[in-house]
């Protein structure tokens, strides 16, 4: 069985990290260069990652699947010195001679925003110093606990910050990780039973996906061996969370709020339920505050910091003080506990009252019938906007009427129902607001 067929551990990592770093280093690349990574899922793939971060080159990472133009477009704007988009060009990298790599990694990789509130952004935090690059492991490596023995399955898209920065976290603690090439539920459930993961990042759309086929006849594998099971980039209905709870080890399951730019809260699994609808309080070392316009900030040490490549205008705007904000709008209950309520850029404005979807979806949950809800504006000319919900399931139009007329106030109901096959999500289960009717198909 080979590494991409099991585990890597951590040994033969580090060793393929020199190489990678040699590599790159003879082909004249210096810290604070960038290479460009557009691959699919893979052992090697973290390795290379990390023996590019471990010399302070700074890895680009992109969806291999983007469209010609818009592959174009974020390649010219990241400027990078290298593109590796081949398993030829990966495996390229790994045949160097070893070189000295510096204990922990010099940077953080650069993601691209996913779009939702316009032009895709990078994140950059540039080379970092020896203590804040220390910080910068010590901190989730003391948030989750990452040891030696742990195993960890990589489930999602390593162009996603989440699941890179767990498999990457696990072998710098000494553990061992395995990949899945493409998260498929009857795939990932086989990988569980062979492997025994002790951590698992999931998305809520994978959970989805994964119940969905236990209904269907699938059985689940044991997961008794789950020390840790965290979730998020998107939001979790609360029937799916009690699923998860009560499938996986009392004590296990984690949900957490972060993003591209930088990680916000971590709600412990004992808080879920007394606090539903929450994403957890700051996690330490950090704190949150609402400002009168609901937006949330979340005030970060030195290694956490950021800016938005070659858009200092932008980068000023996130930023007050030690504080960023993404423009999240959300409130902290008495126990400093964070409700989110959507982004300031998805707020409809209908009749002169201020809709967040969230709000609207939330409302929904336990419909009997409904499977999925996305709440959008649509211009209006009586209302300026009307509440679209685009929704799927076998789920008639009066009978959501009648759910929401008995939850919302006549401003916050949404004045149009769409009932489609499936709404289109990325791998993380995030939907591009803006664009939603448009790639449905809608006018409007």
């Amino acid at each position: 069985m080979n590494a991409e067929e099991g585990l890597l551990g951590a040994a033969t990592s580090e060793a393929q990290q020199r190489c990678v770093a040699g590599a790159l280093r003879g082909r004249g690349l210096a810290p604070g260069d960038r290479v460009a990574f557009l691959l699919g899922g893979s052992t090697r793939l973290v390795s290379a990652v990390l023996g590019a971060l471990r010399v302070g080159i700074v890895p680009v990472m992109l969806d291999p699947a983007l469209a010609p133009v818009e592959r174009a477009t974020i390649l010219g704007d990241a400027d990078a010195a290298l593109v590796i988009d081949t398993p030829t060009a990966l495996d390229a990298l790994f045949q160097a001679a070893p070189v000295e790599i510096a204990p922990v990694p010099l940077a953080r990789p650069m993601h691209y925003t996913s779009g939702t509130s316009g032009r895709r952004k990078g994140v950059w935090t540039g080379v970092l110093g020896m203590d804040d690059a220390r910080a910068l492991v010590d901190e989730e490596r003391e948030q989750w606990g990452f040891v030696s023995s742990d195993v960890h399955l990589v489930s999602s898209a390593l162009h996603h910050s989440a699941p890179l920065r767990f498999a990457a976290s696990t072998l710098l603690a000494g553990g061992s990780i395995a990949v899945l090439p493409k998260f498929e539920a009857t795939a990932w459930a086989e990988r569980v039973a062979r492997l025994r993961p002790t951590t698992l990042f999931l998305a809520p759309a994978h959970l989805q996906r994964i119940f969905a086929a236990v209904d269907d006849g699938m059985a689940l594998p044991d997961l008794g061996d789950v020390r840790l099971l965290a979730y998020a980039g998107a939001p979790c209905p609360r029937p799916l969370q009690e699923r998860v709870h009560a499938a996986f080890p009392p004590g296990s399951v984690w949900e957490f709020y972060g993003s591209t730019e930088g990680q916000f809260t971590s709600c412990a699994p004992h808080d879920w339920a007394q606090h539903p609808g929450s994403v957890g309080r700051a996690r330490p070392g950090r704190a949150l505050s609402v400002d009168p316009d609901g937006t949330i900030w979340c005030a970060v040490p030195s290694h956490a910091r950021f800016e938005y490549w070659r858009d200092p205008e932008k980068t000023r705007s996130a930023w007050r003080g030690d504080s960023f904000t993404v423009g999240d709008i959300g409130r902290l209950d008495d126990d400093g506990f964070l409700h989110l309520d959507g982004r300031r850029e998805d707020l409809i404005l209908s009749g002169g009252v201020n809709v967040y979807p969230r709000e609207v979806e939330m409302a929904f949950e336990g419909c009997p019938g409904l499977t999925d809800v996305i709440v959008v504006g649509r211009p209006d000319e009586r209302w300026g906007e009307r509440v679209v919900a685009v929704v799927v399931g076998d789920v008639r139009e009066e009978q959501l009427r009648q759910w929401a007329g008995a939850r919302l106030g006549p401003a916050r109901r949404p004045k149009e129902y769409l009932v489609v096959e499936q709404i289109p999500r990325s791998t993380t289960g995030k939907v591009r607001r803006q664009f939603l009717l448009r790639d449905l198909g809608v006018a409007g």
